[in-house]
């Protein structure tokens, strides 16, 4: 018999990254009084992670709830960045209804119509929310008409795109129906929640089902799995099954059953159909597995997520420096294949295959971002490895048997000015335009290009707009292979010739050479990439040599005096500017950039042969 919990509502925040989804929330959970004093609960709650924090975006979804007027309304926060889409597409199986962030000026960007379409697809009921309205050159019609254009194209049914509109400030908490009449709090916003979003129907006389779609860690409980229970009621204690996708059967009992209240677990006896829960009792669990009492001897579908476009290689750390910064033991091939296990569990979009050697693994995900988040985070935790620079995944037609390639809708905001400059850029991608207009000074393009084209262009794009454009991009499915290399790195590497520590003087007299990556003081080895060159060729060079000792003193020339800054790289742009020959070492305290032939000699025999194999060809 099914019934209607009106007591609960289930959301996701949904929105192109920096439009204000976590702002939002914490104004939800400000008001909600999750907090004894609210203005002592900090900015960002919700983005925990300290990756979350340095970079300002979202990585992880994640779950919390709030009572409004006895009706408890379990929010999702989903990462707005379409390199973390593995993360949207599985939490909203677990919502009935969304919240869609536009902003007042910038109107839907591409990654709203990715996470849009996800929703859209599940028929979930979408709220839009008119974010950001006291921004100067606020455009609330047309991005209200943009938005309502967004939902046609992408197929809305009339009840979707017959979607309620809030108009809100999120930083200051303010909403209402009209952008000119604001409330001083939330309150629009929480009604409308109430009123539109329906509550799960259930049935509760049937026996208790779930469907696992995220997993968390506690070192006192263990495993922990979350998901929406979908019929019947969990009790603490009772025995249940977990069916994996591929068949297996694991009996098991539940020991700890929790709900979500404001940012807290909270423990309780049972859980009724239509909550979200979150559990304890099995080793192990996976996404996509499902719980269920003993009865059911089926699983439910698996989640289903897009294949990843990118993959890079990680492997042991073969530098001489290997061993001597990251946790020991945690060096060794055993080691890091389990950690990349480990991560596959929690991230759907991520594959992690066997290498072309035994302490070698080949790591695909969604983007260069992506698989960027992955090696920092394994870097904190006292990781040592590293990894080649990352190439696109082909595929074959089954009809036609031809390479087909992923490509990418990039969308690019630029002052006018600086239009040209995008044009070459592009130009020199093969990319093809599909849109450009303007407005109020700035130039907006729409391209069509291979991903293999656009790895490493986001730096050489900041670099060539001094910082003063966006780019965002969206992956737009597979094309036929395009019958031309990518732009090649305009400049080379500096290489260090010999093993030893860095000096002033070798460093002031190399300057004209090229930009270097390192400061005096620095151990460096054969084969370690220290600087860019000014020349499109690699160029070794002894960055180690020290002056002679002599009775005279030093003129400001032999001194650092006149040594210029070294340019910092972060590990994005070291992953950006790697050519094929080389690798990333990662330890927790260093990012080095080297060749993968460390020996000069046998390097510049094997590039003579290489280039003897092409010209008999």
């Amino acid at each position: 018999m099914t019934q209607v919990r009106s007591d609960i509502r289930n959301i996701a925040i949904i929105a192109h990254v920096d439009h204000g989804k976590t702002t939002l929330v914490d104004g939800m959970l400000k008001q909600a009084k999750v907090f004894r004093d609210a203005s002592q609960a900090g900015e960002r709650i919700l983005d925990s992670n300290a990756l979350e924090r340095e970079r300002g975006i979202t990585i992880l979804a994640k779950n919390t709830a709030v009572t409004w007027e006895n009706t408890k309304i379990n929010i999702v926060d989903t990462p707005g960045h379409a390199d973390f889409g593995g993360e949207v597409e599985r939490v909203l199986n677990m919502v009935d209804g969304a919240l869609l962030l536009i902003d007042s000026v910038e109107g839907p960007m591409p990654q709203t119509r990715f996470v849009l379409r996800k929703a859209l697809g599940l028929g979930l009921r979408v709220i839009v929310v008119i974010n950001k309205v006291d921004r100067p050159n606020a455009r609330l019609d047309e991005a209200l008409n943009e938005t309502f254009d967004l939902f046609i194209e992408l197929g809305a049914t009339d009840e979707q795109a017959d979607f309620p509109v809030i108009y809100a400030i999120g930083l200051h908490g303010r909403a209402g129906h009209s952008a000119d009449q604001l409330q001083d709090d939330l309150g629009p916003l929480f009604e409308t929640i109430v009123k539109e979003i329906p509550p799960p129907t259930i049935d509760s006389e049937t026996v208790g089902k779930l469907l696992i779609t995220t997993l968390e860690y506690d070192n006192y409980k263990g495993q922990i799995g979350v998901g929406r229970l979908l019929s019947g009621t969990f009790k603490k204690g009772m025995q249940v099954v977990r069916l994996t996708p591929d068949g297996q059967r694991i009996p098991g009992k539940l020991e700890y059953l929790f709900t979500y209240h404001n940012l807290a677990k909270v423990e309780v006896e049972e859980v009724h159909a239509g909550d979200i829960l979150a559990f304890t009792g099995f080793d192990r669990v996976n996404i996509s597995d499902t719980i269920a009492e003993p009865s059911i001897t089926e699983a439910m579908p698996p989640i289903s997520v897009q294949e990843p476009t990118v993959r890079m290689t990680f492997g042991v750390n073969t530098s001489p420096f290997a061993g001597r910064e990251g946790k020991t033991g945690w060096g060794t091939s055993r080691r890091l294949r389990e950690r990349l296990d480990q991560e596959t569990r929690l991230n759907v979009a991520l594959r992690v295959t066997d290498g072309d050697s035994p302490d070698r693994f080949t790591v695909s995900g969604r983007g260069e971002l992506h698989l960027g988040i992955l090696i920092e985070t394994m870097r904190r935790e006292g990781y040592e490895f590293e990894v080649s620079k990352p190439e696109v995944i082909y595929h074959e037609d089954p009809e036609t048997g031809a390479i087909l390639e992923p490509y990418e809708e990039v969308h690019i905001e630029v002052a006018d000015e600086m239009s040209g400059t995008v044009f070459e850029l592009m130009g020199a991608r093969r990319a093809i335009m599909t849109n450009m207009f303007s407005e109020n000074g700035t130039t907006f393009l729409e391209y069509k290009v291979p991903t293999r084209f656009l790895i490493g262009f986001q730096s050489q794009f900041m670099r060539a707009t001094s910082g003063m454009g966006q780019v965002h991009t969206l992956f737009a499915g597979y094309e036929h292979l395009l019958n031309a290399a990518p732009p090649e790195r305009d400049f080379g590497s500096l290489i260090a010739d010999q093993t030893g520590t860095t000096t002033a003087y070798a460093l002031v007299n190399l300057e004209q050479r090229g930009t270097f990556f390192i400061e005096p003081g620095i151990d460096v080895y054969e084969g370690m990439v220290v600087g860019e060159n000014i020349r499109p060729e690699d160029l070794s060079l002894n960055v180690t040599r020290a002056k002679h000792l002599t009775n005279f003193r030093a003129k400001p020339s032999e001194t650092t005096d006149g040594l210029k800054t070294p340019r910092r790289l972060s590990l994005d742009d070291f992953i950006e500017f790697m050519a094929e020959d080389e690798l990333l070492e990662v330890t927790p305290q260093n990012l080095r950039l080297r060749k993968r032939i460390l020996n000069n000699e046998l390097r510049l025999k094997n590039e003579k042969a290489k280039k003897k194999m092409l010209e008999g060809a």
